[in-house]
């Protein structure tokens, strides 16, 4: 199929969540919306009417606690639980407030309080975080069949009020937090209108097909708004995995044909499949296929998932797509799942847009660029290079910060500080954050990302800082310690600097190297906190 513009998928659109399940139970009740691990490689089904039911039973059930108008918080790992609670909550005119279990105790703490959560509902996981919540209902996740249970025997006993209540599409629905890159993150508000708008637009730029994997977590937009509603909205079975542990089981198990994954995950299982032909001393001849296989495809002959069955096995082997958000991806990876048979649709999208800005097409993509606007999104570019976003799909604002709202909320556009362009053809190629630009003396300007993206591309860097020190562009580098081989590590940079430098004027060069014996510090999302390590 040819790399070229064709019409925007049409499926019915959805007015809110609610209706969303409506449509499902109406249209597919006894599909497979959900399979659910349940241990010794075994899954349990859950049908869209199954969801659906649940979904009402459990309203049901909160509004028989008087959790209706208030704000409740969700803590704890991906489950179909956890689901069910969000939806509740949010199609019953109640405020979700999911927050990310890893952070330390004091945060999560922090943040429920600053969302103004009342109660909160827990998985067992987290039960001893739950102990410190004192001044909130906590609703163990693990009594789901007993809240269920009630929920039914006040609908069959004629209680409708959860049933036939109607979400306001305008008002607040959710408070997502962003993990952000100096460590502070915003509530951002988020209605039904605009999760149906995100769902809605990016469900006509990308097809999906055969069975999916849900693996990144659900109090992230892009885990949850994308890679669980518009799966669902697709009507495709997904399967739940619950920890990066199950990763592999969970693949296996599933064999799905399209995964949602953040640049981190790409990267690891680019390195993983690496490691292991070098292991096996096949790295050499998986490099021969590969020039091999993409000179044949040239001729149109594609043998991609003959060649490359063992490299596929390792996703299943029925891995068609993965759409890629949250964070640029160098566009070497998207060249080298290509040669594998996998192709990488990079996207592009802020928790202040419920996520989705832009995607590349399943049959319409362009290798270094996030995509083209997704449906009924305006984007432009502002004179200092910012990218500018309008659409339905853009928040409300932050939660108790009205500056930091009117500071990125401008008639109408959503700032979002990264820096881009569109092309003739309308795709958006990023080139960086505003905020890491790097100043120097003589007033010019450098993109940090930049040059980044250059060390990243040489195999022996797994992890790559730019940053200015004293004047002095540095180049703060984590080493692939199994790549440098017999070279020492300080020659095998330093001519890797000199090929970087190559070609760019004197005040765009890295000027010094320093090498790093552990990982950066990361936030929830996977992305270096820059600020920390350049002070």
């Amino acid at each position: 199929m040819k790399n070229r513009p064709y019409p925007l998928y049409e499926i019915s659109p959805i007015r809110d969540l609610k209706d969303m399940l409506e449509q499902k139970q109406r249209g597919m009740p006894d599909a497979t919306a959900f399979w659910c691990p349940t241990g010794h490689g075994e899954a349990a089904e859950k049908t869209y009417g199954d969801f659906y039911e649940e979904v009402n039973a459990l309203g049901t059930w909160e509004y028989l606690q008087d959790l209706h108008g208030v704000h409740v918080g969700i803590l704890g790992e991906n489950s179909y639980e956890w689901l069910l609670a969000f939806c509740s909550v949010a199609n019953g005119g109640s405020v979700a407030v999911p927050v990310d279990r890893e952070l330390p105790e004091g945060e999560i703490k922090a943040l429920l309080e600053k969302a103004d959560v009342s109660a909160v509902f827990v998985s067992p996981s987290c039960r001893k975080l739950a102990e410190g919540l004192t001044d909130m209902t906590v609703f163990p996740l693990e009594n789901m069949e007993e809240y269920l249970a009630e929920g039914r025997k006040a609908i069959a006993e004629g209680n409708r009020s959860y049933l036939d209540f109607r979400p306001d599409t305008e008002k607040l629905c959710c408070i997502l937090f962003t993990s952000g890159t100096s460590g502070s993150g915003k509530g951002v508000m988020l209605s039904q209108g605009n999760l149906a708008a995100d769902i809605n637009a990016s469900s006509q730029l990308v097809v999906l097909h055969g069975n999916l994997v849900a693996l990144l977590p659900f109090h992230h937009a892009f885990g949850l708004v994308v890679g669980v509603f518009m799966v669902f909205h697709y009507g495709r079975p997904l399967y739940l995995n619950q920890s990066l542990r199950t990763i592999p089981a969970s693949l296996s198990a599933a064999r799905p044909w399209a995964l949602f994954l953040v640049p981190l995950f790409i990267e690891t299982f680019h390195r993983q499949i690496w490691a292991a032909a070098r292991k096996e001393g096949r790295d050499r001849l998986l490099k021969r296929w590969m020039r091999i296989s993409d000179r044949l495809l040239r001729w149109g002959i594609d043998l991609r998932k003959l060649l490359f069955a063992s490299v596929r096995k390792a996703f299943g082997g029925e891995l068609e797509f993965i759409i890629s958000g949250g964070a640029g991806l160098d566009a070497s990876y998207i060249r080298e799942f290509r040669s594998w048979g996998i192709e990488i649709l990079n996207g592009y999208g802020t928790t202040e847009c419920s996520p989705c800005a832009a995607v590349n097409r399943n049959r319409h993509h362009k290798d270094g660029t996030v995509g083209l606007p997704v449906a009924g999104t305006g984007i432009r570019i502002a004179k200092d290079g910012e990218v500018l976003i309008r659409g339905g799909h853009v928040m409300l604002g932050y939660y108790k910060e009205e500056e930091a709202t009117a500071a990125v909320l401008r008639d109408g556009w959503y700032a979002t500080g990264d820096l881009g362009y569109l092309d003739e053809e309308g795709f958006l190629t990023l080139t960086g954050r505003k905020k890491n630009l790097i100043i120097l003396s003589n007033a010019e300007n450098i993109s940090p990302e930049e040059l980044e993206r250059d060390f990243l591309a040489d195999p022996a860097v797994r992890e790559a800082l730019v940053y200015a020190r004293d004047g002095v562009i540095t180049a703060e580098i984590y080493p692939e310690e199994t790549v440098v081989g017999e070279i020492p590590k300080e020659d095998y940079f330093q001519e890797l600097m000199k090929r970087v430098n190559r070609g760019r004027p004197s005040y765009k060069q890295v000027k010094r190297i320093k090498l790093r014996y552990e990982e950066f510090e990361k936030n929830t999302s996977g992305k270096i906190l820059r600020r920390k390590e350049e002070t």
